[in-house]
């Protein structure tokens, strides 16, 4: 599989000013939604707050591949967001984990380095795997218990089905 077509992992670190949790709280799920519907290739979008430090979030992202990224950062709800955190939040901080295209490391140094937003790509090194057997067949949002499904399924067609709820995981063999 070229590198370009790997997924990989971002974790973003926000912290927000004093006085302005509810407002960035606000623009956050306006981005959530807005990525949710218009982002095919974002597998997992997800903000939390850290237990210590009411004022710090973490989003953490899983991109099918370096173009569901490069969609993400030209998404115009997300163009939107990046404005108004500029004026809610002291900071934001990217990691990425897993491996990145040149070309799409060069995008990310001259867009993230004009917004003023640092970022750090993790070296991959040789030990880890992508198990390829394993696909994501279906993934769905029950709005009313705002309940997270998604069933992953083995080559013989045997599965489990997660459900996430509260940042819980709750498992269930098919």
């Amino acid at each position: 599989m070229e590198i370009r077509e790997t997924p990989f992992v971002l974790i973003a670190r926000v912290m927000v000013k004093s006085g302005k949790v509810e407002e960035y709280m606000k623009i956050a799920s306006t981005v959530d939604e807005a990525v949710e519907k218009t982002e095919p290739g974002m597998l997992f979008h997800h903000f939390d707050s850290d237990p210590a430090n009411e004022l710090k979030f973490v989003w953490t992202e899983i991109y099918k591949n370096d173009e569901a990224l490069i969609f993400h950062i030209n998404n115009p709800p997300v163009g939107e967001y990046v404005e108004k955190h500029l004026e809610l939040a002291e900071s934001i901080e990217i990691e990425i984990y897993g491996q990145l295209a040149d070309d799409t490391i060069d995008i990310l140094t001259q867009a993230w380095g004009e917004a003023k937003i640092p970022f750090k790509l993790f070296k991959t090194t040789r030990v880890g795997y992508l198990d390829n057997r394993f696909s994501v067949e279906f993934k769905t949002k029950n709005f009313l218990t705002k309940r997270k499904h998604f069933l992953v399924l083995d080559g013989s067609g045997r599965g489990i089905k997660f459900s996430l709820r509260h940042n819980l995981i709750e498992k269930e063999w098919r």
